[in-house]
């Protein structure tokens, strides 16, 4: 695990080897515990570099001994004093990367050489976390309290130019990093160390220091919404700045206790694995798409330069495709041509063109029109006549039926959708939709894409909205709802962002426009001339159902796009929400109108009122077998709706409140509005409460055999 070796005649040269990241595990400790004391003793010995087996330096700790109190061997904090207190020089070569405990195990040693490809830095914060082993305390005494707490704080990746001007890294080089360190350190034998020992010098000056970290804790509690780690980030990096270092070590150690087994961090590790889960997935067929041979694709066409296909453009040609965009409307065309350049600042391979026949010889297509199933169909019809046999065929739709456009094309199999999330270039989450009858081949091969530009992928069923929109839906439904019966946009905005969304749900609307809604509900039939001919103005197929959004839009309150929607805006265009009386007046006549009598709502019972119905929902998708597991369905909301990290996804979250209390509050709910099928609690979730409520990733067991009865 570290291994040690006698090079140029006086350099211990010793190599962490632990594939793939050479994570400082277990034995990984132990070994390189043993090799420093080795080093200290051996006579030949006059320096030290440490180095990464297969030119990756380190890449932390691992993850996966989180919470093992159990393991044997020395912790990291002994490995990293004692690398420091040797009296010869250490030299750390980082080539790859240097994250979390490697850059802890780099901070440690004497000198930093650094490949100019290498990044380096403290990704722990994405963990509920921060850095607990030396890293809150050396990084600030090395570049300065302000550089460490923004590194500390955000979690970034610093590449090797930055960190060298920061003084990290003391030297930047683009040939053979270990050989460079070796020949570095026996050029440092026999010198002073004391200064290059990071725990005896102090950090350095700071002006107005109490003033500088109240400013500091003022930014993280107005951007950590909730979350706890970045807060314990400044209290640690203040210790730096104001104690010992045998002090701040005593601090660090202690916040990073009230840390370890929070819920928060739970949270956010359960989201690191459900990033990396994959949906490794059976299809209907038996068929595995995860072990089947993606195609190779290296063209691919965009058929509509709205919002979203410009930003697919960008996303497919940042990924090295050559892509053409289509798009038939001449000044759609001009404009997107301009707003592409831009955003591809002039790299890029991406034709234009208004004619579908510039599709015929790409390998993959991405249809991004309006959505409006008749214009698909008819888009669909026409690639399956223009394009090369073996084009595979993906649509941006995000809630209309996959086999009906498929079933509109000569090669069905070949057909997925690629549902994107806006802005599409910067969105990671992408949802892979399979119909019924498309191939392991096509899933394999957009699951792939999708990987290489850089998306969070999960393989998801074919259903109206499919995973994400569909559980958004009775979101959606009950926020309107708590509007009838009382609430304000201003109340249920300011509950959800409490909980940790970057923002409420009618601010989210605003931004993305109420048009959008608008248009999938004409679509369903539930809006339009003569749909309320017959039955109630606040009720579709005998369920209740809120017409406010569909009569913002007459009014042509489409959100920040018309400087007015559920808020007011400066100007069309605006980003900043205020308050608007017309709107407080407008509810108030809705009511009269409909004979509601406004009560008072609390945040609490918004809060359950809007997530229980959203997890319900979750427990439906399971339980039809749209997605694979409750680890897919929070990776989506996570990286597609900006589900706080903090919390684990709704799943995790149900299971973190306890799912008997879900159940208990969706009954209630429930009895209270009968008309409100979303609210009754599912099967499964009545199933899995019956069987005890076991873990979450015991939940599949449960989830198979309540599907055997289906």
């Amino acid at each position: 695990m570290a291994q040690y070796r006698v090079v140029s005649g006086s350099v211990a040269l010793i190599t962490i080897q632990n594939p793939p990241v050479n994570a400082l595990r277990a034995a990984v400790r132990e070994g390189l515990f043993n090799a420093i004391k080795r080093a200290s003793s051996d006579p030949q010995v006059r320096s030290v570099v440490l180095s990464g087996h297969n030119g990756t330096f380190c890449g932390g700790a691992d993850i996966k001994e989180f919470g093992n109190v159990s393991l044997p061997g020395p912790h990291l904090v002994e490995v990293f004093q004692l690398m420091e207190d040797l009296v010869k020089p250490v030299v750390a070569a980082i080539e790859g990367f240097a994250l979390g405990g490697g850059l802890e195990l780099a901070l440690a040693c004497h000198y930093r050489i650094g490949h100019s490809k290498a990044r380096v830095g403290f990704p722990e914060v994405n963990l509920g976390l921060f850095p607990g082993a030396g890293g809150s305390q050396r990084l600030p005494r090395l570049v300065g309290v302000p550089a460490a707490l923004d590194i500390i704080i955000t979690g970034r990746h610093v590449a090797a130019g930055e960190a060298l001007k920061l003084g990290l890294l003391d030297k930047v080089i683009d040939q053979n990093t270990v050989d460079a360190a070796v020949t570095f350190a026996k050029s440092v034998e026999g010198k002073p160390l004391d200064n290059h020992r990071l725990g005896n010098r102090p950090c350095p000056p700071l002006e107005n220091m109490d003033a500088f970290f109240e400013e500091a804790m003022k930014r993280v509690h107005s951007r950590a919404r909730g979350a706890v780690a970045p807060i314990t980030c400044v209290q640690a990096v203040r210790g730096a700045a104001t104690l010992p270092f045998h002090k701040g070590m005593e601090l660090e150690k202690m916040l990073l206790g009230t840390l370890f087994n929070s819920a928060q961090a739970q949270a956010s590790q359960y989201c690191f694995f459900a990033e990396r889960a994959g949906a490794r997935w059976s299809m209907p067929s038996g068929a595995r798409w995860d072990t089947c041979k993606a195609k190779p694709i290296g063209t691919a066409a965009v058929i509509g330069l709205g919002t979203m296909g410009r930003g697919i453009t960008v996303a497919l040609a940042r990924a090295g495709l050559s892509v053409v965009a289509v798009e038939t409307q001449e000044h759609q065309l001009a404009e997107a041509q301009r707003a592409v350049s831009r955003m591809l600042k002039g790299g890029g391979r991406v034709s234009y063109s208004p004619d579908l026949q510039a599709a015929a010889e790409v390998d993959l297509v991405v249809e991004a029109v309006f959505e409006d199933m008749a214009i698909k169909e008819k888009i669909f019809k026409q690639l399956s006549e223009v394009c090369k046999p073996g084009t595979l065929l993906t649509t941006n739709t995000s809630t209309l039926d996959i086999d009906r456009l498929a079933s509109c094309t000569r090669d069905p199999q070949l057909v997925v959708g690629m549902h994107f999330f806006a802005p599409a270039h910067i969105m990671r989450l992408l949802e892979v939709v399979y119909g019924p009858r498309s191939s392991p081949e096509a899933v394999a091969t957009a699951m792939q894409l999708g990987k290489r530009m850089g998306k969070v992928s999960v393989a998801v069923g074919n259903c109206t909205g499919f995973v994400g929109n569909r559980m958004l839906k009775p979101y959606l439904e009950q926020a309107n709802f708590l509007l009838e019966e009382g609430a304000t946009p201003e109340l249920v905005d300011a509950a959800l962002e409490e909980f940790g969304f970057p923002m409420g749900v009618f601010k989210m609307s605003d931004l993305s426009g109420l048009d959008v809604g608008w248009r999938v509900r004409k679509e369903e039939g539930l809006t339009g001339p003569g749909v309320t001919a017959g039955q109630p103005m606040r009720i579709r197929h005998s369920r209740r159902y809120s017409p406010l959004g569909d009569l913002m839009c007459e009014e042509g309150r489409y959100g920040q796009k018309t400087g007015s929607g559920w808020y007011l805006y400066d100007k069309p265009g605006g980003r900043v929400a205020r308050s608007d009386p017309w709107l407080r007046n407008f509810l108030e006549q809705y009511r009269a109108r409909h004979g509601l009598v406004a009560r008072r709502i609390s945040q609490q019972e918004v809060l359950e009122r809007c997530l229980y119905a959203l997890i319900n929902e979750g427990f439906r998708v399971l339980e039809d077998g749209i997605a694979a597991s409750p680890q897919n369905i929070d990776a989506i909301y996570v990286f597609g709706y900006s589900w706080p990290k903090h919390r684990g996804g709704p799943m995790f979250y149900a299971s973190q409140v306890g799912l008997a209390r879900v159940l208990e509050g969706l009954n209630h709910y429930h009895q209270a509005h009968p008309d409100v099928p979303h609210l009754e609690p599912c099967s499964l979730l009545r199933r899995l409460v019956a069987s005890g409520s076991p873990p979450i990733d015991k939940w599949s067991e449960v989830v198979k055999g309540h599907r055997s009865q289906l």
